[in-house]
């Protein structure tokens, strides 16, 4: 099932700054190991906001929020679920 997900980050102004770091970083482990396993297949940042697009690949509505609900920085985070289905008109 194909899902287009719109994640944007809130970092609360105050937070640790050792806190804040290794969030992002564990962050960044966690997005890049779903993106090699083939589940999250796009990400693509918002330009000029501490936001994404990104776009899963997953079995079914229950894994794709066990990996949302996963992210270390999902509590700091607005999300918006899109479920995808195949346009007729797309060449691919």
């Amino acid at each position: 099932m194909l899902f287009a997900v719109q994640m944007t980050v809130n970092l609360p102004p105050g937070m640790d700054p050792e806190v804040r770091a290794s969030t992002i970083a564990a962050e960044k482990e966690y997005a890049q190991r779903l993106q090699c396993a083939g589940e999250w297949l796009h990400l693509w940042r918002c330009a000029g906001r501490y936001s994404n697009l990104s776009v899963f690949d997953v079995v079914d509505n229950d894994r794709l929020n066990d990996i949302l609900w996963g992210l270390p920085l999902f509590p700091y985070m607005d999300v918006t679920v899109t479920a995808l289905a195949r346009h007729p008109s797309a060449v691919r």
